[in-house]
């Protein structure tokens, strides 16, 4: 278990390291997205813990809407409650309605407080105007 939130917390502080690339350069080329979605999509399916929460991150942060179903799925079912946040996070920042009613539905059935907790945080943020007001919902 603690090794388990260690390679979590280390994997967050690396993503959280690297800037993220203007959105210019991201959408360059097409061909290099498609193949940037399918390698986190194949992280996302991975046995490995920390690259399938840095994968979970990033999806999120790039809105790859292909992820949405993977997402899903580990937010209902991965024993770690660290992933089912990180999935709930990625699923927020995407915003699709299924990943909004998932993280709804997570705030009355998911085992783990804290995971209810901080779904809740994130359905409030998004009813008050999406991924920008996290912070002040947060907060309050």
């Amino acid at each position: 278990m603690k090794r388990s939130k260690l390679l979590f917390a280390v994997s967050l502080i690396l993503i959280l390291s690297f800037p993220i690339l203007p959105q210019e350069t991201a959408v360059r080329n097409s061909s290099e997205m498609q193949a940037c979605f399918e390698t986190l999509q194949q992280g996302l399916n991975s046995d490995n813990v920390g690259l399938k929460a840095g994968c979970a991150y990033m999806v999120g942060v790039l809105q790859c809407q292909r992820s949405v179903i993977t997402l899903l799925q580990i937010l209902h079912s991965s024993p770690s409650e660290e992933l089912r946040i990180l999935a709930a996070l990625s699923l927020y920042k995407i915003g699709d309605s299924r990943g909004i009613f998932a993280i709804k539905q997570a705030i009355k059935f998911d085992e783990s407080k804290r995971v209810r907790r901080i779904c809740e945080i994130f359905y409030k943020a998004y009813g008050q105007e999406g991924p920008e007001n996290i912070m002040n919902v947060a907060v309050n």
